[in-house]
């Protein structure tokens, strides 16, 4: 701010809200002209944000309203700005809005709406748009009442339909509940580029950086050269588990897939490429193992997960493995010499840590990576990855129809095949779980899913989005 004229700042966030705001409303009702939109004024800059965004609807004809939180401490430049446009102030929200924009809390907000904003939100919502519709929300910068830093939503707060954030994004809007609030998110650049701290809190992995990593077949390799992965999963009790960690598995870059397991017989049957054996002590020799997935925690599940923890390979545990390790206790995990990843929901989280991951879900998984020394996939719908030296990742990939039985069986497959082929641990684990989403989203394209739906949709997936090349 120190090496720009006063205001710029602002003036650019602000720009960045009027067009998108001008965007949705032309794309809703053929143009901004004559819409009624509502801004929810706070104090400070963000309230300042939305009443320069305010002005320039208004000059474009947009018939602009604003109400003002805290009038004494709005941004008085703003204010005066919006009514030289031919904006007004009104005390309580109109029955008619099309779009409701949210300057109420900036990143300094904490600790979720008061009651008096939270009156007016509420008013704003049960207006209607010309078409008979509730009013579009955009959020500027994030929406009022989330924590900046961690997503969490300790009270009432906004819900956008989508958030103009500027400079570079949230972990807010990006985890937990938070990112529910936040519906579509834009990021716009307004220059903050060479003052921007050097390591993020949080990384977003995206498709470029995936399929940059993603194990490739070169020349002169065979089945062995590309890695094998073993697949220890599956019971008498479960034996779909076995099919489907394998299902998996086979889509991944690792040159063959041995089976270890009760399954042995359904996985010979259903995939004949798949080496499959009845234990661990006779599969042979993998680079890396998936193991847990519907295992069982009887004695001779205990005793597989044991003999694949002691192998000097990468393991994944998933499922029930979690459990048993969550009664033997994780700390020993540690003195593995090779990498472990950990592929908890939340219930399996707890009973790992001794306590729920809370509403602070990127400390809570850097936290248990720490402990394990193990890199920790923490699923939901943003599924989060903390690695043992404190990095943690987003993949955004994710939706609500992988929350169905089966689909961590796929993505433990896929993890273990990925690391079979030679890919680090954190790297593995990010990618897996970004193609793993990106097959749910694709399979959910034809109805809802299961999760053979999301092992079937693999290929294509990898394919559709450049993760496999022809060699």
């Amino acid at each position: 701010m120190a090496t720009l004229p006063p205001g710029a700042l602002m003036q650019r966030a602000a720009a960045a809200v009027a067009r998108r705001c001008a965007e949705v409303l032309d794309d809703r009702y053929g143009s901004e002209y004559g819409r009624a939109v509502l801004l929810l004024v706070g104090p400070g800059n963000n309230g300042g944000d939305a009443l320069f965004a305010g002005e320039a609807l208004a000059r474009s004809g947009v018939s602009v309203c604003a109400v003002l939180l805290n009038p004494e401490r709005t941004h008085a430049e703003g204010l005066a700005a919006l009514t030289r446009a031919g904006g007004r102030t009104v005390d309580t929200p109109p029955s008619m809005v099309d779009m409701v924009v949210d300057g109420i809390l900036g990143i300094g907000g904490r600790g979720g709406l008061r009651e008096d904003a939270t009156s007016l939100v509420t008013q704003a919502m049960q207006a209607r748009g010309s078409d008979g519709e509730r009013p579009t929300v955009v959020a500027v910068d994030l929406p009022s009442g989330i924590d900046p830093d961690t997503g969490a939503v300790p009270g009432a707060a906004v819900r956008a339909d989508i958030t103009v954030t500027f400079g570079a994004l949230k972990p807010g809007v990006l985890v937990g509940e938070g990112a529910v609030h936040s519906g579509l998110v834009e990021l716009i650049d307004i220059g903050l580029g060479p003052w921007l701290r050097d390591e993020p809190a949080l990384w977003v992995p995206d498709l470029e950086d995936v399929a940059a990593w993603w194990p490739q077949p070169r020349p002169g390799d065979d089945k062995y050269t590309r890695g094998v992965v073993g697949v220890a999963t599956g019971s008498a009790t479960y034996p779909g588990a076995a099919l489907l960690s394998t299902a998996g598995a086979l889509p991944g870059p690792a040159g063959m897939v041995r089976y270890a397991g009760a399954g042995f017989e359904a996985v010979r049957n259903r995939y004949p490429s798949v080496i499959p054996t009845a234990c661990v002590a006779d599969a042979g020799r993998v680079q890396a193992w998936t193991c847990g997935s519907g295992l069982g925690t009887d004695e001779r599940a205990a005793g597989e997960l044991r003999a694949v923890l002691a192998a000097e390979v990468p393991v994944c545990v998933d499922a029930d493995g979690l459990t048993l390790l969550a009664e033997w206790g994780v700390d020993a995990l540690r003195e593995r010499p090779a990498a472990t990843v950990l592929t908890p929901h939340d219930r399996e989280f707890a009973r790992l840590a001794g306590e729920e991951p809370g509403a602070d879900r990127v400390t809570a998984t850097l936290r248990l990576a720490a402990r394990t020394g193990a890199v920790v996939l923490l699923k939901g719908d943003r599924t989060i990855i903390g690695t043992p030296d404190g990095r943690a990742y987003v993949n955004l990939t994710g939706t609500p129809a992988l929350a169905t039985a089966g689909t961590g069986d796929v993505l433990a497959g896929l993890l273990g095949s990925l690391l079979a082929a030679g890919l680090p641990a954190d790297r593995a684990t990010i990618a897996a779980a970004y193609a793993h989403g990106l097959a749910g989203r694709y399979a959910a394209e034809s109805g809802p899913v299961t999760s053979v739906d999301v092992a079937d949709a693999l290929r294509p997936t990898l394919a559709r989005a450049g993760m496999w090349r022809m060699p």
